[in-house]
């Protein structure tokens, strides 16, 4: 241990996006010791990818919104398995974290009288998401890492952290390693907080970067926290599908919330014919009908183009299934023909640039094709609604790796309103905790065990290639547990895992420990077969069709598994346990809103 670096806080953060930041400039206000570590540079958080805005039900738009709709549609959104009451506090909170967020200097777009300007997106009834042209996301960022660097957080960047470490079943502290050395290093908090993000990378068309590996799931139920909701995976419905090395990069909703549609090969609006139950009774069957959303919500019906992203996402794969779809296997989204140039580089520069330098297609002049991409995930570690703490003392989560408050499909926009509305209260109790207590020692047993897993790819005399382990995973989970599964698919995966997981196991690497990206990819798939593992076993179990989950043999929701949450655990072998569990019943004054 004398050879580790070392180093003490009370509050102790492990992702530098949006959630991460939010919860050390609480925890620091808080009068904490405060450290932010990410496994990447400072700036390249995935909440960049969150371009159309933040949701918030302010009414700067439609004088007629506010937090109960918000939360109906939150809750529909996510077919009803949503946690209500994380539903109900973000409804509530985000008007409040979105205008904190412009006190500290973030510039929104503006209406004409001066307030904050709102688009429209997938799912909300109303014009609701606060937005910076498309570049929400970095606004996000840049205004958090200003505060942060003005509150002189400590930023540990290019670190991995590959264990908790526990005493008492309590979590107090972590160890990993620096990127660019292989040095270790080991850090004792009082709190953690798990802001990790998502684990797209697990497929292999996905918008996340190479970060995405699911390393906050993973350590977090490694140290005992239950995950729930697992099996409910966010195939963004439009992804880039060409060229192919820009396949699966975000193409933000905003596109269609600002008026784009969606057409197959036959230059129909297919979205016509896949306009679920559900909304049946508010989504218009008529183009003509549909176009009059954008003006007049309150005697129109929906757009289909802006149906929740699970059923876009599941009607472009049955289009491009059935021969309707684009040369590149996708289908085309046009906002060329329904708004003027000036329009579409002023809403969307960001799409504008990025078409036109990746793909050489100008969007104000002609179609983009897009496709469905792995672009979030729902499931993650089961927190209390009110704290973000975990099962595990010490131990707290927000944003993506957090579960709960999206139920089955998360809404767009509502992912940058979470991560200021529960990365703000993750920092909150965390520093609370923290400023009740002392520090407790390490376990050096434990930290001796860690050392060794780190160091073993390198004393491996395996000869399993971890690049190769790690590509046949992502294109087994692509092609079995991707958008549409069934139980011969997902049992044939499951045996592949496993048998990936022995493969792993004799991975070996070479080199030296400065900039070794063969040895990163090792260590990353510990964690990427773990979660693929929990997401194969819990789609298994659930026998149903619901948000981001669809059984090809299951084709419709369930009563009985509409009332439940799949809760996933380390088992005595390393393997996942499974299990299922009923959800809390909502408030009388709550479950009124829904009886329309």
């Amino acid at each position: 241990m004398a050879s580790i670096e070392s180093h003490d806080y009370d509050v102790l953060i492990i992702g530098a996006g949006g959630a991460g930041l939010r919860a050390a400039v609480e925890a620091t206000a808080r009068g904490c010791k405060t450290a932010i570590i990410t496994k990447s540079l400072l700036g390249k958080a995935h909440t960049v990818m969150a371009e159309g805005g933040m949701a918030a039900a302010m009414g700067n738009v439609w004088e007629q919104d506010n937090w109960k709709v918000h939360f109906r549609d939150t809750m529909r959104g996510g077919k009803m398995l949503n946690n209500w009451r994380m539903a109900q506090i973000h409804a509530q909170e985000a008007p409040d974290r979105v205008l904190e967020l412009e006190s500290w200097g973030a510039l929104f777009d503006r209406t004409p009288d001066g307030r904050i300007l709102q688009r429209d997106f997938g799912g909300h009834r109303y014009a609701r998401l606060a937005h910076v042209g498309d570049r929400t996301g970095l606004e996000m960022i840049r205004i958090l890492q200003q505060k942060s660097v003005a509150e002189d957080i400590d930023v540990f960047s290019e670190c991995t952290i590959n264990q908790l470490l526990v005493n008492d079943s309590e979590i107090n502290g972590a160890i990993g390693y620096w990127r660019e050395t292989g040095e270790l290093v080991q850090f004792r908090a009082k709190s953690v907080i798990m802001a990790t993000g998502g684990l797209g990378r697990i497929w292999s068309v996905t918008s996340n970067s190479w970060e995405g590996t699911g390393d906050g799931h993973s350590l977090a139920m490694n140290a005992g926290a239950e995950m729930i909701d697992m099996e409910f995976v966010q195939f963004h419905p439009t992804g880039m599908v060409a060229p192919a090395s820009v396949k699966g990069i975000l193409v933000t909703e905003g596109v269609r919330g600002d008026g784009g549609t969606l057409r197959n090969s036959l230059g129909e609006r297919f979205m016509f014919n896949y306009i679920p139950p559900m909304f049946a009774s508010e989504t218009a069957d008529t183009e003509e009908e549909a176009d009059r959303w954008y003006t007049d919500k309150e005697n129109a019906r929906r757009t289909p183009d802006l149906l929740p992203r699970d059923e876009v996402a599941r009607a472009i794969n049955s289009e491009v299934k059935a021969g309707r779809g684009s040369p590149s296997g996708g289908v085309y989204l046009d906002i060329a023909s329904r708004r003027d140039t000036d329009y579409i580089k002023r809403r969307l520069p960001s799409m504008y640039h990025q078409f036109m330098e990746l793909a050489g297609v100008d969007i104000t002049k002609e179609s983009m094709e897009v496709g469905p991409t792995a672009h979030y995930v729902m499931g993650g570690v089961r927190v209390d609604p009110e704290s973000t703490a975990t099962s595990v003392g010490g131990l707290y989560a927000a944003g993506e790796v957090a579960a709960g408050l999206h139920g089955s499909n998360r809404l767009g926009g509502n992912s940058l309103s979470d991560l200021l509305v529960f990365g703000k209260r993750a920092g909150e109790f965390a520093a609370e905790r923290a400023l009740a207590m002392e520090h407790s020692t390490l376990d050096k047993q434990q930290v001796d065990e860690a050392v060794a897993r780190i160091a073993k790819p390198f004393e491996s005399e395996g000869t399993e290639n971890p690049y190769t382990v790690q590509s046949e995973l992502r294109e087994l989970m692509q092609s079995k547990v991707g958008i549409i599964r069934n139980k011969t698919d997902l049992e044939s995966a499951l045996g592949e895992i496993l048998k990936l997981k022995d493969r792993e196991a004799n991975v070996g690497v070479s080199g030296t420990h400065s900039y070794n990206p063969g040895w990163h990819t090792a260590l990353d798939l510990q964690h990427l077969l773990s979660m693929s593992e929990a997401i194969t076993k819990a789609a298994l179990e659930r026998q149903e069709s619901r948000g981001g989950h669809t059984r090809d043999d299951f084709p419709a929701p369930s009563d009985e598994f509409g009332k439940l949450n799949i809760v996933a655990t380390l088992g005595d072998s390393g393997g996942v346990n499974i299990k299922r569990e009923s959800l809390s019943e909502m408030p009388e004054e709550l479950a009124e809103l829904f009886k329309d």
